[in-house]
C-alpha cells in the first residue's frame, strides 16, 4: 500500500547538534537559497497544486522555524500573521477553521485536509511538517512553569523561558486507533457530528503509565463494551490538527456484544465485508461533503489512517 498522508518528509532536520550552534543558525537564515512555508490562519500557501516555497525574507512577525535542509538549502516555516491577543485562543493554521468554523477566505491557501487530496505525498508531508510547529508555538508563547513570555530556540525546534531557564518541547499527542474484527466483520463506530452513515475505527488518546497496547484494549471497552486479543501493530500517522501521532492497530474480538459506551459516539456496529466493499465502489468519502445516506455505509476519507487500515482488511481478502 502507498504511505500514508502526510508522512514522507524529505529532509535532513538537523536535530544532531547543528540547531544549538548560534553560527550554524545564522548561516542558515542567510543561505542564498533559503526558502519558506509561508502560513497563517487562511491556510498552507498551494499554487498550481503545489506547495508554494518563497524566498525567505527579514521582516515576518514571528521568527522563522528551520524545518530542515534539503539538496538546495535549508527549508523554514513563517507565521504570516501577527501573534494573538495574550488571552486570545490562537486559530490552527491548516486545520481549515475548528469544528464548525470555516477558515478566513484567502487566494491561493488551502486547509490541510483539501491539500493533501492534491498536492503529490511529500509537499504534503512537509506542509504537515511546518503547520505542526507553527501551530505549537502559536499556542505556547508562555512558560507553563512561572508564566513569562517564552522564545523560540535551537532554530525553533524548542522555547526557553528567559525568566526561570526552563526548555519547553513541543508537544505530540499518541493516539491509538484500532480495527477490531471477528474474521468476518468490522467493528465501527461514529460521531453524531459526522455525515449520515459515516462510520470508523475506534480511536482514544494514550493515557500516562500506559503501553500502546493497553491503551488499544482500554478504549475498545471503553467506547464499546468488547473484549479484545493481542493487538498488532500495522502503521502510523502523523495527524497535524494540530499535534497527535495515530498509531494504528488491528486486533481480534474475543467477546461482548457491541454497543455506544461513550459519550463522543453516537452508535458502534458491525460491518460486513459487503457492507465496506459496496462503500469502497461508492467513491463517497470526500472530507468535505457533509451529504451522506443513514442507511448506506460512508467510510472515512482516504487521507485518514483508518480508512487506510479499513482498506488494508478488505485487500487481506475478507
Amino acid at each position: 500500500m502507498e504511505p500514508n498522508t502526510f508522512t514522507g518528509v524529505a529532509l535532513d532536520r538537523a536535530e544532531d547538534g547543528r540547531r544549538t550552534d548560534p553560527e550554524w543558525v545564522q548561516e542558515q537564515l542567510g543561505h542564498p537559497k533559503a526558502r519558506a512555508v509561508v502560513a497563517g490562519s487562511a491556510g498552507i500557501p498551494v499554487v498550481d497544486v503545489r506547495l508554494e516555497l518563497r524566498p525567505l525574507v527579514a521582516g515576518a512577525p514571528t521568527p522563522p522555524l528551520l524545518l530542515g535542509l534539503d539538496a538546495d538549502g535549508p527549508v523554514f516555516a513563517v507565521d504570516e500573521d501577527e501573534p494573538p491577543a495574550q488571552r486570545e485562543r490562537p486559530p490552527l493554521i491548516g486545520a481549515g477553521g475548528r469544528r464548525g468554523e470555516p477558515a478566513p477566505p484567502k487566494e491561493g491557501r488551502m486547509d490541510l485536509r483539501a491539500a493533501a487530496l492534491v498536492l503529490p505525498q511529500a509537499e504534503a508531508a512537509l506542509a504537515a511538517y511546518a503547520a505542526a510547529p507553527l501551530n505549537w508555538h502559536r499556542a505556547h508563547r508562555f512558560c507553563a512553569n512561572c508564566g513569562a513570555p517564552s522564545e523560540p530556540a535551537e532554530a525553533g525546534l524548542t522555547r526557553r523561558c528567559p525568566r526561570c531557564g526552563v526548555e519547553h518541547h513541543p508537544r505530540v499527542d499518541p493516539v491509538v486507533i484500532m480495527l477490531v474484527s471477528d474474521g468476518e466483520r468490522l467493528l465501527l463506530g461514529r460521531q453524531a457530528v459526522w455525515p449520515a452513515g459515516r462510520y470508523s475505527a475506534l480511536a482514544g488518546f494514550v493515557s500516562p503509565g500506559e503501553s500502546l497496547e493497553e491503551a488499544v484494549a482500554r478504549e475498545v471497552e471503553e467506547e464499546a463494551g468488547v473484549v479484545i486479543g493481542e493487538p498488532e501493530y500495522v502503521s502510523s500517522q502523523p495527524w497535524p490538527f494540530p499535534g497527535s501521532l495515530m498509531v494504528g492497530f488491528e486486533a481480534p474480538w474475543v467477546s461482548g456484544e457491541p454497543c455506544a459506551r461513550d459519550d463522543e459516539l453516537q452508535d458502534v456496529r458491525w460491518v460486513t465485508a459487503a457492507e465496506v466493499e459496496a462503500a469502497v465502489e461508492s467513491g463517497r468519502d470526500d472530507w468535505a461533503s457533509r451529504d451522506g445516506d443513514a442507511d448506506r455505509l460512508l467510510l472515512p476519507p482516504r487521507l485518514a489512517i483508518a480508512r487506510r487500515l479499513i482498506d488494508r482488511w478488505l485487500l487481506q481478502g475478507h
